[in-house]
């Protein structure tokens, strides 16, 4: 399909001898944001890990913007910019050149400018930039992370428990670079714990996808309008193929 960017038909993965993935399907319009929730063991990380190409499928077919993440995955992750639930950043680095270094990988090579507004963008305060990251707490590493995440400017951005270890104004933060980066029309799909469904603009998602691990395994995806009032009615909701 020429206007998807995530596909998952038929999904299964094992892990450890444990069936963590069955049978999943959705698909993620490019320019969507698609928010994946679900409790511990619920397989969230396992399908961002899939999608990379990290974890070969033992069933079914796992595609980035057509391409099939097992049989194409140094293709697939050129696509994609990932924000693991605790990013390896390095300790005795500070913000400027734990930025520089990762982006350099990637064979990113922002200006200044573009290092200072992503940094501007999460609030990472400006006295804490210059000093290494060990004098960080777990928030201030969070920030500099998803500004890494965002700096790569990928058509695919995939989130691991995003907010993990924001307060309540850096969240906030996250949820106007969700809608600054969907804007750029890029898509994404942050996986969550279900406690997310308590913010009220929910991850700014125009997608929902919630993983049920008891009684049963099952998908429900809802659609919502993007809207700035938290009270608009969903538009649409269907249910998906139970995995």
């Amino acid at each position: 399909m020429a206007n998807c960017a995530l596909m998952a038909s038929e999904l299964e993965v094992i892990r450890g001898g444990k069936k963590v993935l069955s049978s999943m399907s959705f698909e993620v319009k490019k320019g969507e944001v698609f928010a994946l929730l679900g409790g511990n063991g619920a397989g969230k990380s396992t399908t961002l890990l899939t999608f990379m190409g990290l974890l070969k499928p033992n069933g079914g077919v796992a595609e980035v913007l057509g391409q099939s993440a097992a049989a194409e995955p140094a293709k697939v992750r050129n696509q994609i910019a990932y924000l693991p639930e605790n990013t390896a950043l390095y300790d005795h680095l500070n913000a400027w050149e734990n930025l520089t270094y990762f982006l350099s990988l990637s064979q990113v090579r922002p200006k200044q400018e573009a290092l200072c507004d992503a940094l501007d963008a999460v609030s990472l305060p400006l006295e804490s930039r210059a000093q290494p990251l060990k004098s960080y707490s777990k928030g201030m590493r969070q920030k500099v992370a998803i500004a890494l995440a965002l700096l790569r400017e990928t058509p695919v951005l995939l989130l691991d428990e995003p907010t993990s270890g924001l307060d309540p104004a850096a969240v906030e933060d996250f949820h106007s670079n969700v809608v600054a980066a969907q804007e750029a029309e890029m898509t994404i799909l942050p996986a969550e714990m279900a406690g997310i469904l308590v913010h009220p603009r929910k991850e700014n998602a125009t997608s929902v996808a919630i993983l049920i691990t008891r009684p049963i395994l099952v998908i429900k995806q809802k659609t919502f309008k993007l809207s700035s009032s938290p009270n608009e009615p969903n538009t649409r909701t269907k249910r998906s193929t139970p995995i």
